[in-house]
């Protein structure tokens, strides 16, 4: 069986917001990845795949050649398997335990690889304002690499959580506590802020606590830190601290 129109029509749509709201739909492409969803709780809609014996097991699988799946795939090397998975629906929860809390992250490389800390550092809920890149985005699937499929991820309106939520929050900011000096408590929301311009004032007057990580270099020139790789290095001490 080949690809069909209207499956190249929709395929190559979901390349946009839009259309994957639309759809309930998201690609995920990849032996690696798609076999993480395959192995979650993710719903599987179609598979397409060169060579079907790896996914005999499998229903719903469309076996498909080299040049038609590089029509549909945003890869610059397809890797032999692409796959549509429904988006499932999800609601806020005011659980105990660390919990990340992104406001207004642009970048999906960096959401990606914040999703793959969560994954990491066992943070299974990660709250995303309403303002920060889809987590569907193709380049946040791809640099997820896997993690997507086991860590929550809920979009609401960031203010309305946090004043909500009776856990204590700390958000990261450069004038903030050292964090290498703070006592940080096991339940907790850890907030990120935008790359550029960083968390904004309505969020930050939600926020009792505020750290940050210590430039050690002599000259402490350098502007900031990579917001991945900052909540990498806090998300490092909340665990190793409690």
């Amino acid at each position: 069986m080949s690809l069909s129109k209207n499956q190249l029509k929709i395929i190559t749509s979901l390349n946009q917001k839009k259309y994957r709201t639309a759809h309930h739909l998201f690609v995920a492409e990849g032996t690696k990845i798609v076999a993480e969803f395959l192995n979650s709780t993710f719903e599987l809609e179609q598979l397409f795949c060169v060579d079907n014996a790896i996914y005999k097991n499998i229903e719903k699988v469309t076996e498909i050649s080299e040049i038609e799946l590089k029509k549909i795939s945003s890869l610059a090397t397809p890797n032999n398997v692409l796959a549509l998975f429904k988006i499932p629906s999800t609601t806020p929860s005011l659980k105990s335990g660390l919990i990340v809390a992104l406001d207004e992250i642009n970048d999906p490389g960096n959401l990606g690889a914040i999703i793959r800390l969560c994954d990491w550092f066992g943070v299974d809920q990660l709250i995303c304002a309403s303002n920060t890149v889809d987590c569907y985005n193709q380049k946040v699937v791809q640099s997820s690499m896997g993690s997507l499929a086991r860590v929550s991820i809920i979009y609401t309106e960031l203010e309305d959580y946090l004043q909500q939520s009776n856990l204590p929050k700390y958000a990261a900011d450069m004038e903030g506590e050292n964090v290498y000096k703070s006592k940080l408590p096991k339940n907790a929301v850890l907030v990120m802020g935008n790359e550029a311009n960083g968390i904004s004032d309505s969020i930050l007057k939600l926020v009792s606590n505020t750290i940050s990580i210590p430039r050690f270099g002599a000259l402490k020139q350098t502007e900031s830190l990579n917001v991945a790789t900052a909540a990498a290095i806090l998300l490092s001490e909340f665990k190793r601290l409690t």
